[in-house]
């Protein structure tokens, strides 16, 4: 992640985002950075398929049932895909879904979430708009399931919904 991102930062950061959510008794919050690809493959219609990368820190915290300390520290890097309508100069709804990998600063979330690894995959499907001037404001619901995939046992899985905003420099 760390060759990722010092490479990524020779090229100006693209958006910012700010996400929340909830999901299987665990609350979560980040903040992120984003690089777009600047491609339009599939363009038809209006629309193309385009994407980015996904840079992001975050905490989870367990609400109920948790241990003492119930705060995980949450970083990931994901490629994500954009299925979007490529008129920004009014709202412009879009598709996108990604799969990146995630790095938790502990394994165990509640008494119910405990997982066999810090590593885990971090799979999301979502569905928003972009708005304002040239589209620079952007509002999205997020579907993310967070799991080891079977490395090692346990592996309860994390299910999130989140919403989120985004504000693109360009």
């Amino acid at each position: 992640m760390c060759f990722i991102c010092s490479s990524a930062s020779a090229k100006a950061v693209d958006s910012v985002s700010i996400e929340g959510g909830h999901g299987d008794t665990i609350n979560a919050a980040r903040v992120g950075m984003q690089w777009d690809w600047n491609q339009k493959w599939f363009a038809w219609h209006g629309w193309h398929l385009g994407g980015y990368w996904d840079v992001s820190a975050g905490v989870l915290n367990a609400d109920s049932g948790g241990p003492v300390n119930n705060n995980a520290g949450d970083f990931s890097f994901t490629p994500t895909f954009r299925y979007q309508q490529t008129d920004l100069s009014k709202i412009a709804p879009y598709f996108d879904a990604g799969v990146g990998a995630h790095l938790w600063t502990r394994t165990t979330l509640t008494t119910h979430i405990k997982s066999g690894t810090a590593f885990q995959f971090g799979e999301h499907v979502g569905v928003g708009f972009r708005f304002g001037e040239r589209g620079i404001y952007d509002l999205s619901y997020r579907y993310q399931h967070m799991s080891n995939a079977g490395i090692k046992e346990p592996n309860p899985g994390l299910n999130l919904q989140l919403v989120r905003f985004q504000i693109h420099f360009n």
